[in-house]
């Protein structure tokens, strides 16, 4: 009898190919990418939609800010709005 398989999740689309530590890094980036996050104006907490590289718009108020390339906020950016309250 087989073990089964592992959950490889977003990245079981590659199959065998590119090498596991490749998928496991980008399967990781991907999920901080999809991932819901808290608008910083309205508060709602939504999947962000990704106009560009580094440029989000918030699905429920429709604002257009800057973040980081595959998130919508970085942990520089984290820290500098910590610093400010």
């Amino acid at each position: 009898m087989g073990r089964g398989t592992k959950v490889v999740g977003i990245a079981g689309r590659f199959g065998p190919r590119y090498g596991s530590t490749l998928r496991k890094k980008w399967k990781e980036v991907m999920e901080r990418r999809y991932a819901t996050y808290k608008c910083p104006f309205c508060g709602a907490k939504v999947r962000m939609k990704r106009l560009a590289v580094g440029i989000w718009k918030c699905t429920m108020c429709g604002r257009i800010f800057a973040g980081g390339a595959y998130q919508p906020f970085t942990e520089v950016g984290k820290v500098v709005i910590q610093s400010k309250k």
